[in-house]
C-alpha cells in the first residue's frame, strides 16, 4: 500500500484507457527504436510503463499489434505536422518549403518515431510493412494534392511521379541527416529546395 492507501493495481485503474494506451505506445516506441522489433521484449516495455505484460496483450493482442499501433501513431503525427505546416501557404514554393521543413524537423525532433518509420524494412509481407508503405502513400498523396493545387500540370501521373520522387528523396536525405547531426532541418530544406524547385517552378501557376 502507498501513502494514498491505494495498491499499484488500484492506481492503474484510475488512469483513463486512452492515456494508458498512449503511455504504452510511447514506451514501446522507445524500445522498438532502441533494439529493433525482433530484439524488443514485451517484458521490458511493460516494465517501462509500470504495467503487467498481460495488460499489454489485453490492449494490443501481440507484439506485432503493439508495433502496428506505434507505426500508426507515428504516421498520424507526421501527417499532422506536415499538413499543419502548409496551411496558409501562398504559393507552390512556399507550400513545398514549409512541408519539407516540417518533415525534416519531425525526423530530427521525433527520432524514435522516425526510426520506426524507416527501420522495419525487414517486415516484408507483414501488416507492419503495409502500414509503413501506407505512410509513404500518405505523404505522397499529400504532396500530390498540394502540387495539384499550386502547379499547372495536366497529367495526374506526372504530378504523382513528382510526389513519389520528393518522398523517396526526402526519406534518404533524412537518413543522411540522422547520420550527420550538424545538418540542420533548415539546411536539409535548403538543399532539397535547391534541387527540386528549379524543375518545379516551370509548372508554377502564374
Amino acid at each position: 500500500m502507498s501513502a494514498t492507501g491505494k495498491t499499484p493495481a488500484e492506481r492503474r485503474k484510475r488512469i483513463p484507457r486512452a492515456e494508458r494506451e498512449r503511455q504504452m505506445i510511447e514506451a514501446a516506441e522507445s524500445v522498438f527504436a532502441e533494439r529493433g522489433y525482433a530484439a524488443a521484449s514485451m517484458d521490458e516495455i511493460a516494465e517501462r510503463v509500470g504495467v503487467s505484460k498481460p495488460m499489454l496483450y489485453e490492449y494490443f493482442q501481440s507484439k506485432e499489434g503493439l508495433l502496428l499501433a506505434c507505426i500508426q501513431a507515428a504516421r498520424s503525427a507526421l501527417r499532422e505536422a506536415t499538413e499543419q505546416a502548409t496551411i496558409g501557404a501562398t504559393s507552390a514554393e512556399d507550400a513545398l518549403r514549409k512541408g519539407l521543413l516540417a518533415f525534416f524537423v519531425f525526423a530530427r525532433e521525433r527520432r524514435q518515431a522516425w526510426s520506426l518509420l524507416r527501420h522495419e524494412m525487414n517486415l516484408v509481407g507483414t501488416p507492419a510493412a503495409e502500414e509503413l508503405e501506407a505512410t509513404r502513400m500518405q505523404q505522397t498523396t499529400l504532396i500530390a494534392t498540394l502540387m495539384g493545387s499550386f502547379l499547372d500540370v495536366d497529367d495526374p501521373d506526372h504530378t504523382h511521379a513528382m510526389a513519389e520522387f520528393v518522398v523517396g528523396g526526402c526519406e534518404r536525405l533524412a537518413i543522411w541527416c540522422e547520420q550527420n547531426d550538424d545538418i540542420t532541418p533548415e539546411a536539409a530544406t535548403d538543399y532539397t529546395m535547391n534541387l527540386l524547385w528549379g524543375g518545379l517552378r516551370h509548372f508554377a501557376q502564374q
